[in-house]
C-alpha cells in the first residue's frame, strides 16, 4: 500500500536530512500538555474546590471528565487523523485543547469547569494520536526510533516534574496558573507545528461513523464505570449499568466493523500475535507505575506522617528516569530488537516491584528509593520505544488507527489500574484491621480501609469507632494493615510484569514489523 504524496515527500526530505528535530520537537511539545493536564490540575484541587465552594462529587469530576473523554475518543481521533490529515486533527486538538485550558483558566462555576475539562480530553486525544502518527510518517529508521524518543521524554518530562512546578505555582499565583501553564505551551506547539508537513491514509474514502459512535460510547461507560465503582460500590446500579452499556456497545462495535470495506478499527489485526502483544504493553509497563504514582504519596503522608513535598520527592527516583531514559532508550533501540528492549523493561519493572516488598512504616523512605530506581529505568526504557513499537505493526498509512487502539488501550488500562488497586487495597487493609483489632465490624473496616489508603488516618480511626482499643492501637493496626496490603500488591504487579515481559519474548517477532520503522 502506498503513502500519499504527502506522506512520501516527508519520507523523502527527512531521509535527506537525517530526520531533523523540528517536527519530532513539535510533537514532543504539544505531548507535554497531556501528563501536564493529569497532575497538575490534581495538585491544585484543593484550592480549587476550596476558592470556588465546589462540592466534593463537582470537585472530583475536575478529573474524571478528562480521563472519561480523553480514553473513549482515542480511537475516533486516529481514524479522523488517517482520513483528514495528521497535522489537521493535531492542530485542531491543540487549539481545542488550549481553548478549554483558558476557559478553565477563567471560569468561576466548577461544573463549567468540568465541562470544559471534558472537551479538553477530546481535544487530548486528538493531539496524542495524530501526534505519534505524524512521527510515523515523517521519519524512518534511526531517526525515528530517537523520535520517539523524544516523544517518551515529553510524557516523563510532565510526569517527573508536572506535580513540583504545579505545587510551586498554586503557591506562588493561585490554581488558575496550572492552566494558563498549558496555554502557554499549546501556544508555542501551535507555531511549531507549522512546520509540520501533513500526510493522510489514501486508502481512507469516508467516515465510519458507525464504528465512531459505538466504540466512543463503549469506551465512555467502561471508562464510567471505573470512575463510578470505587465511589458508588461494583454492584451500585450506576456501576452496573455502565459496564452493561459497555457490553452492549462493544458487542455492536464488533458487528459493525465486520461489515465495514474499511473498518475504524481493522479486527484482523488480531490474528497478528506482535500486533495483539505490542497493544497490550500498557497492561504490563503502566499498571506497575500508574499505582506507585498514585499510591504511594498518600501511603508515606498517611502513615509515614511525612509532608506532601517530602511525599513528592520520594517519586523522584521513579520519576526521574521516566523523563530521562526514554531518550537513549530510543538510540538503543536501533540496535536492539523490538522484543528485547520491551521484554527487559518489563523484567525490570517486574524486579523492582517485587523489591518494593520491604516497605515498612518503620523503615523511612529512604528503604524504597533503589527499587523505584529499578521500576522508574524499567518503565522509562519502554516509554521510548512503546508508541513506535504500536504503529509499526501496521502499514505507515494507518499509523492513526494504530496510535488510536494503543493509546486507548493505555489510557484505559491506568484507569483500569488506579480503581482496581484502588479496590485491592481497601478490601486487603480491611480483611487485616478484622484480625487486627477486636471488636471491629466489617462496615467499619470497609470504611477505615478506603480511607487511609488515601492517606486519611485520622478519618480512618474514627471509623473503627465501634472497637475498644485505643487510638494509637488502631493507627498501629491502620499502618500494618495498609503495609501487608501494599505489599501484596507489589508482589501481584510483580507478577504481572513478568508475564508481560515472557509473552513479549515469546510471541513478538521482528519479522512483523514494517520495515520503515
Amino acid at each position: 500500500m502506498a503513502l500519499d504524496t504527502s506522506t512520501a515527500g516527508a519520507a523523502a526530505r527527512t531521509d535527506r536530512r537525517g530526520g531533523g528535530l523540528v517536527v519530532a520537537l513539535a510533537v514532543a511539545l504539544a505531548s507535554l500538555t497531556l501528563p501536564l493536564a493529569v497532575t497538575p490540575p490534581g495538585v491544585a484541587l484543593n484550592a480549587m474546590a476550596a476558592d470556588l465552594g465546589a462540592s466534593p462529587g463537582a470537585a472530583q469530576w475536575m478529573l474524571n471528565a478528562y480521563n472519561v473523554t480523553f480514553a473513549a475518543f482515542m480511537l475516533a481521533a486516529g481514524g479522523l487523523a488517517d482520513l483528514f490529515g495528521r497535522k489537521r486533527v493535531l492542530t485542531i486538538g491543540l487549539w481545542v485543547f488550549g481553548a478549554m485550558s483558558l476557559l478553565c483558566a477563567v471560569l468561576t462555576d466548577m461544573v463549567l469547569i468540568d465541562v470544559a475539562r471534558g472537551l479538553q480530553g477530546i481535544g487530548a486525544a486528538g493531539v496524542l494520536t495524530s501526534g505519534a502518527a505524524v512521527l510515523a510518517a515523517h521519519y524512518t529508521g534511526p531517526a525515528r526510533t530517537r523520535a520517539f524518543g523524544m516523544l517518551g521524554a515529553s510524557f516523563g518530562f510532565g510526569l517527573a516534574l508536572g506535580p513540583l512546578v504545579a505545587g510551586f505555582l498554586v503557591d506562588a499565583a493561585g490554581w488558575q496558573s496550572v492552566f494558563w501553564m498549558n496555554v502557554v505551551i499549546v501556544a508555542a506547539a501551535l507555531l511549531l507545528s507549522r512546520r509540520v508537513p501533513e500526510s493522510s491514509d489514501p486508502g481512507a474514502e469516508r467516515v465510519d461513523w458507525a464504528g465512531v459512535v459505538t466504540f466512543t460510547l463503549s469506551l465512555f461507560l467502561l471508562t464510567l464505570a471505573f470512575v463510578q465503582g470505587p465511589a458508588t460500590g461494583w454492584t451500585s446500579w450506576q456501576a452496573l449499568g455502565a459496564i452493561a452499556g459497555f457490553l452492549l456497545f462493544l458487542a455492536l462495535f464488533v458487528v459493525v466493523e465486520l461489515r465495514q470495506r474499511r473498518p475504524l478499527f481493522d479486527l484482523s489485526l488480531f490474528r497478528r500475535p506482535t500486533f495483539i502483544a505490542v497493544v497490550c504493553q500498557p497492561f504490563t509497563i503502566t499498571f506497575g507505575f500508574v499505582v506507585l504514582l498514585v499510591f504511594l504519596p498518600p501511603y508515606f503522608q498517611g502513615v509515614g506522617g511525612v509532608g506532601a513535598a517530602e511525599s513528592a520527592a520520594v517519586l523522584l527516583p521513579l520519576t526521574l528516569p521516566v523523563l530521562l531514559i526514554p531518550l537513549v532508550a530510543g538510540s538503543v533501540a536501533a540496535r536492539v530488537p523490538l522484543r528485547v528492549m520491551l521484554g527487559t523493561s518489563s523484567l525490570l519493572i517486574a524486579a523492582g516491584s517485587l523489591w518494593l516488598v520491604v516497605l515498612d512504616p518503620a523503615g523511612g523512605i529512604t528503604r524504597v528509593v533503589a527499587p523505584l530506581l529499578v521500576v522508574g529505568i524499567g518503565v522509562g526504557s519502554a516509554f521510548g520505544v512503546m508508541d513506535n513499537a504500536a504503529v509499526s505493526v501496521v502499514p505507515p498509512e494507518r499509523a492513526g488507527m494504530a496510535s488510536g487502539i494503543f493509546n486507548t488501550m493505555r489510557i484505559t488500562g491506568e484507569g483500569i489500574a488506579i480503581a482496581g488497586a484502588a479496590s485491592l487495597l481497601a478490601t486487603l487493609t480491611a480483611s487485616g484491621l478484622g484480625s487486627r483489632l477486636p471488636g471491629v465490624g466489617a462496615r467499619d473496616a470497609g470504611a477505615a480501609g478506603g480511607e487511609v489508603v488515601q492517606g486519611h488516618v485520622d478519618v480512618a480511626v474514627r471509623e473503627l469507632a465501634g472497637s475498644p482499643a485505643g487510638d494509637v492501637e488502631k493507627a498501629t493496626a491502620l499502618a500494618d494493615s495498609l503495609t501487608s496490603a501494599m505489599h501484596t500488591t507489589f508482589i501481584v504487579l510483580a507478577l504481572l510484569a513478568l508475564a508481560g515481559s515472557v509473552a513479549t519474548f515469546l510471541v513478538i517477532r521482528d519479522r512483523d514489523l514494517n520495515p520503515r520503522a
